[in-house]
Formats: C-alpha cells, structure tokens, sequence
C-alpha cells in the first residue's frame, strides 16, 4: 500500500489550507491507500481521525511532527506529547520508550528544522525522510546518502499544507494495514521503499 507519511491539516496546523475531508478524497484521487496526519507539536486531531477513518474504511495514521532542540522529528505511536522543546534525544527516547517510532523529518532543509548532522550523534531513529515534497533535490539527496550509511528506513513524504502537494511522495508499505500497531511494526521491520507518485516542482 501507498501511504504519505507526512501531512498538515488546517484544524491543528495553522498553516495548512486543507480539511482531514479534503485531504482524504484527494488521496483517494491520485491513487494513495492512506494517509498520515503530523500536524506541527499537535495531535488533537487523533480521536476525530480514528473515528472518521472507521466511517470511511480508509486508513488514517496520527502522529506528530515535533519541534525538538535540534528540529523537526515525526512521530507515530504516542498517546500523548512530553513537554515542549525537548532535546531530539530525549523525545527518541521518549518515544521508544512508549513502542512508538521516530522519522527524522527533511534533515537537510535550509530553513533550521532539521536534524542536519545530528543524525550522526541521535540514536533510536527508525527512519529518515529521503524524500520530503517540500524539500529541495540537493538535500534530499543528501539525506538518502545519511539514511543509507546509518542504515535507517528511508521514508517519502509530501509534507503537503494544499492538495496541490499532498502525495507527491509517499512510503510503499508490503502490506496492507489499517491499525497503527501494525503500521508501527511494519516500519521497524525496514522493509517499506520511498515512492514518487506524481510531478510537483517546489515553489
């Protein structure tokens, strides 16, 4: 299945133009099999989304995208958020702590919100976004080059905030799931690929 790791929805994301309706019947539209919703430090969107995903028979996975001391982090498996500003290793471990799993968001993008080089100094990772939809080439590429030699999971995301964005890329899952216990077991499990689903050119 074809799920988009990385998604703004306007409710608790204020810079993101579109409903959790939108973003579903667009994705239904260009083809992904689910979504995940990582609205920045927020995850008031949980309970609505489980409810509406149960209605709709389509799977919607609630994380987090984190601002840590050293940046962006996305989660996935937490009940609720730690306190603000914590250093990335203290929310890794937080997370892990809890069985949940930690994706360093567009490492490498040049606006001082990602990891950069302390991908070399966290531990506890499981993935790393190589391709994020609002990132630039040169750092994707340079974040696959990371992810490679740490031997993490390499993740494709829009990090859309307008449909326009949303699912330019995505994560190729090998199986099908819409419980996010096994989503979470899945990720760890290092078998998804980073996939790019249609053409967009970064503004």
């Amino acid at each position: 299945m074809f799920v988009d790791f990385h998604i703004h929805e306007s409710t608790y994301s204020s810079d993101s133009e579109m409903t959790l309706k939108e973003i579903v019947d667009e994705a239904k539209q260009i083809g992904l099999d689910g979504i995940c919703i990582t609205d920045h430090d927020s995850m008031g969107l949980k309970d609505f989304a489980i409810k509406y995903s149960k209605e709709i028979s389509f799977p919607i996975f609630v994380g987090v995208e984190y601002l840590t001391l050293q940046g962006d982090i996305v989660a996935f498996g937490i009940d609720k958020l730690p306190e603000p500003n914590l250093n990335a290793q203290e929310f890794i471990d937080y997370v892990n702590k809890c069985g949940g799993v930690c994706i360093a968001a567009h490492p490498f993008r040049n606006n001082n919100r990602g990891l950069g080089e302390n991908l070399l100094t966290v531990n506890g990772l499981t993935g790393i976004e190589v391709l994020n939809g609002s990132t630039s080439k040169e750092a994707n590429k340079k974040a696959l080059e990371y992810c490679l030699e740490l031997g993490l999971q390499p993740i494709g995301a829009s990090d859309a905030h307008n449909v326009i964005q949303l699912g330019r890329y995505a994560t190729y899952l090998p199986k099908y799931t819409n419980n996010l216990d096994e989503f979470i077991e899945i990720l760890k499990n290092h078998k998804c690929k980073p996939a790019i689903l249609k053409s967009y050119e970064i503004q």
